[in-house]
């Protein structure tokens, strides 16, 4: 399963992001949870895992930047996008330099281009994961269960390996 968080602070944008990403991308199995509030969007992000978060530039109570830059230090696998009308280069610059950002779209998108820029996404959110060994063989995130499993056989090989005796009783 693949899982998407947008932020921007209006609804319309949101549903035409929204839109865009499952008509024209077509992942199955795609959770996509949408937020106008970036105070809302970082609490989620410390709940559950995202493989890609895309969010606005322009917001009232905390601007995209700094959003990506907090979503950084939370989840440093997460692909961050950055999506604005802002055409100013400074903008562009801090998103890249400061919260570094996987992209810059500019607002309005071409559905194409986004498509591309999530499909590159996603392959480097891959990459993250497997450089630090966080994916499964099928490429996809790993569970809390499953992570702490690794983490156990790493500590102390074998320590999950179970000896079962011919009567169903466990061998020590």
């Amino acid at each position: 399963m693949r899982r998407f968080l947008l932020l921007d602070d209006e609804v319309k944008v949101l549903n035409a992001l929204r839109r865009s990403l499952r008509v024209h991308l077509q992942i199955e199995d795609l959770l996509i949870e949408a937020f106008e509030h970036p105070r809302q969007a970082l609490q989620r992000i410390c709940e559950c895992d995202f493989d890609l978060v895309i969010s606005d530039y322009r917001m009232p109570q905390l601007d995209g930047v700094t959003f990506l830059q907090a979503l950084k230090e939370v989840a440093p696998h997460t692909v961050r996008i950055m999506l604005s009308a802002s055409t100013e280069f400074q903008t562009a610059m801090s998103a890249i330099n400061e919260a570094q950002v996987f992209r810059f779209i500019p607002k309005p998108w071409s559905v194409s281009d986004l498509g591309n820029c999530v499909r590159e996404a996603l392959v480097l959110r891959d990459k993250l994961l497997a450089d630090a060994g966080l994916a499964n063989h099928a490429g996809h995130a790993l569970g809390a269960q499953e992570l702490e499993a690794q983490r156990l056989e790493e500590e102390e090989p074998g320590i999950l390996k179970v000896n079962w005796g011919p009567d169903g009783s466990i061998i020590l």
